[in-house]
Parts: structure tokens; C-alpha cells; sequence
């Protein structure tokens, strides 16, 4: 009986000790994780800290408050030149939510607001190359095609076709449309207008476009390039467009 009894005094002497030599541990690493911030699991490498890549614009954001300045350069345009309010679209050809706006808003805009010769509307290049591989392209053929006075056809071909977008297409859709074909595809193939996209895109990173579609719809200035007005993000109903316009209209009339 004695032995027995030692022998289960030494087993409790034991398992004290492992129960505090855990307790310990567990001390041990609460200090350190409260010391360094907590635990994390990973392998080791720096944040990421480079500036966010523009996106394509969720239709649900609200227009802007704040006041943009851009410039409608030599842009293609639809819509009385004489027009005191300016709608500047900065848009990408791959981009889904321009095509929405294309084909769910615009129309309401050119029956109620362009072809009635109360606003003008332009359009001017913002490819999301890193997102949109055929964005910068398609934007260099479009140029293409306004150099034979023949943008908005194009515009609408590509829209219409999104899903089909390459060079062999561009050169194809150019021969539907009745372009000088030799013209066009030569324009393509030296990418004649690869500076002209890139002005666009810096042009509408400065007017504060950070997405597409991305808008300024605001009063054409007496220089007669310079448009000032409120900003529209994404391809927002027709209903929101109307009420902006509106309200530049009611600063000219």
C-alpha cells in the first residue's frame, strides 16, 4: 500500500507540472502577441502600397457636389456646337457599364437633350488597359474611323459588338461601314493615334475621372473648349443625368 501511494503521488506531482508548464507558455505568447501586434499568417512579403488601377464604375454611386474643370479638345462630338451645356463622356469600348450606359441611357439623352440641340456631347478615351486589353485598341480604331468622319457609327459598332472586339474585327466592321479600307487599316497597323488615347486618358485623370464611364456635365466657358460643372460616376439611370442637366441648363437660361 505504501508503494501505491507513492507511485500516485508522483503521477499528480507530474501532471501539475505540465498543466503549469502550459499555463506558462500560453503566458509567454499573449505577451508576444500583444507586444507585435497580434498574430498573422503569411509569407512575409510587404504590402502592396501603389496606387489603386481606375475600374469600371458601379452604376449606383452618386453624382458629385464638387465643381470639375476639363476641356472638350478636339474630340469627337454630336450635338449643336453652339450648345451652351457640354456633356464630356470619358469611356472605354470593353468597359460594361459604359456599354449599359450606351445602350440604356444614352438614347434618352439624344431624343430629349442632343438632338433637340440642347446640350453637346463628347467623348474622349480613358482605356483600362490593365483590365481591358482590347480597350486601347478598339479607342485607336474608333480615331481611326473619325478621321474619315465616320466616329459614332464606329462607336456604336463597337459597343454593339463588345464581346467581339480584335483587329481583324475593327478592320472588317470599318469595310461594312464603307470606309476606305487601305486608309483605315493603315491607321491601325502604325497605331497613328496612340498619342491622341493617352492625352485623352491624362486628361481625364486630371478632370478627377477615376472609373468608367466616368462625366462633366457642365457650362462651355467663352473660350470655347473649357467646361466647368458637376461630375457623374457610372452608368447611373437616366432619371439622375436629367436632373444634372437640368440644373446647368437653368444656369445659362
Amino acid at each position: 500500500m505504501p508503494k501505491k501511494n507513492k507511485k500516485e503521488e508522483t503521477i499528480t506531482i507530474t501532471r501539475s507540472m505540465v498543466w503549469k508548464g502550459a499555463a506558462g507558455i500560453l503566458a509567454l505568447l499573449l505577451i508576444i502577441s500583444v507586444l507585435t501586434g497580434g498574430f498573422k499568417i503569411g509569407t512575409g512579403k510587404s504590402q502592396d502600397n501603389t496606387a489603386p488601377t481606375p475600374q469600371p464604375t458601379q452604376p449606383t454611386q452618386p453624382t458629385q457636389p464638387t465643381e470639375y474643370t476639363s476641356s472638350i479638345d478636339d474630340d469627337p462630338s454630336k450635338g449643336s456646337t453652339s450648345a451652351k451645356v457640354v456633356i464630356i463622356e470619358w469611356g472605354d469600348f470593353q468597359c460594361p457599364y459604359c456599354s449599359r450606359f450606351y445602350s440604356e441611357t444614352l438614347p434618352s439623352i439624344q431624343q430629349n437633350y442632343i438632338s433637340t440641340g440642347k446640350i453637346r456631347f463628347v467623348y474622349r478615351d480613358f482605356p483600362l488597359s490593365s483590365i481591358h486589353p482590347q480597350a486601347t485598341p478598339a479607342a485607336e480604331a474608333a480615331e481611326c474611323a473619325d478621321e474619315q468622319g465616320m466616329f459614332w457609327e464606329f462607336h456604336n459598332k463597337l459597343f454593339e459588338n463588345q464581346d467581339s472586339l480584335s483587329a481583324d474585327n475593327y478592320k472588317a466592321w470599318a469595310e461594312e461601314l464603307g470606309m476606305d479600307t487601305s486608309l483605315f487599316n493603315n491607321c491601325i497597323n502604325s497605331r497613328k493615334y496612340q498619342a491622341e488615347v493617352q492625352s485623352d486618358f491624362s486628361a481625364g485623370t486630371s478632370a478627377g475621372v477615376t472609373g468608367t464611364p466616368g462625366f462633366v456635365v457642365g457650362v462651355l466657358q467663352d473660350d470655347g473648349k473649357t467646361v466647368i460643372g458637376g461630375s457623374v460616376r457610372g452608368a447611373v439611370p437616366y432619371s439622375t443625368f436629367a436632373a444634372v442637366i437640368e440644373a446647368e441648363l437653368a444656369k445659362v437660361n
